[in-house]
């Protein structure tokens, strides 16, 4: 099958955008699936995360016309490909809001990404401004990760209130992959209520695997390492893990598939 983009997004900050977008890319990498992550957070966490530092091309260029291959660089971890971000990204978004049609430079850019890789994840900044609305309008689908602290729920219909427009705007093949719960702490009561509360709201939305607070996973960045290579029997890998499996399970209704991500970092 074709491969898909995927937009990381949700307009709170902390929680856990650029960990999933990056977590998620090696889990797939790891399995064997051609996986790229496309940096578009002019703080450029994905691009660090992966040991990785924007010198020369990056995901501005994508913004300004470039082709794909101009701008991918290949990360020290198998079938793992990166577009990093540079900060002067900030600069680019208010640019291309003055550009009629400028929303779909991103999207022309990756167009031929689908042929070259299995799974794209676009890493979006903590906003609904022109970088995460370029990123939406390229994407087939958007995973949202959702911190499982109190207002969760905030600021959610707004996102998807935005996705249905931008859907009869801009791109109607655009859809929601599903809702991630992260940062959950087991030992708390707030936790399970909050997700809880997310389940009742959005039913099947929610992915069942849910990524722990982790003192690992808060780590694994400051190495320039995925979790898989961090720490790959911790916890929070063996979340990613599952939710790589679930991923790969609701687009292609394999459940082998989820039994070998499972157990890849064993």
């Amino acid at each position: 099958m074709p491969g898909r983009i995927f937009a990381l997004a949700n307009q709170k900050g902390g929680v856990g955008k650029t960990t999933t977008a990056v977590n998620l890319a090696a889990c797939l990498a790891e399995a064997g699936e051609r996986t790229l992550v496309v940096d578009l957070d002019p703080q450029a966490n994905a691009t660090s995360g992966l040991g990785e530092r924007a010198n020369g091309t990056s995901s501005g260029d994508l913004l300004d016309g470039a082709e794909l291959w101009r701008t991918v660089r290949r990360t020290r971890f198998a079938n793992l490909d990166l577009v990093p971000a540079k900060p002067e990204l900030a600069g680019l978004a208010v640019e291309l809001a003055r550009h009629a049609g400028g929303e779909t430079y991103l999207a022309e850019s990756l167009a031929g990404a689908r042929d070259e890789y299995s799974f794209v994840f676009i890493d979006c900044p903590p906003s609904l401004g022109p970088l995460t609305v370029s990123a939406l309008a390229a994407a087939d689908q958007v995973i949202v990760p959702i911190q499982c602290e109190y207002y969760a729920l905030e600021g959610l219909t707004q996102l998807l209130d935005s996705i249905e427009r931008l859907r009869a705007r801009l791109n109607p093949r655009l859809s929601v992959a599903g809702m991630i719960l992260t940062m959950a702490d087991g030992r708390t009561r707030l936790a399970a209520e909050v997700a809880g509360e997310v389940r009742r709201h959005f039913g099947d939305l929610v992915f069942d695997a849910v990524v722990p607070r982790s003192v690992r996973l808060a780590e694994a960045p400051s190495h320039g390492l995925p979790i898989t290579a961090y720490d790959p029997t911790s916890a929070g890998a063996d979340a990613y893990y599952r939710v790589a499996g679930e991923l790969v399970d609701r687009l292609r209704g394999a459940s082998s598939a989820r039994e070998s991500l499972v157990h890849a970092g064993r």
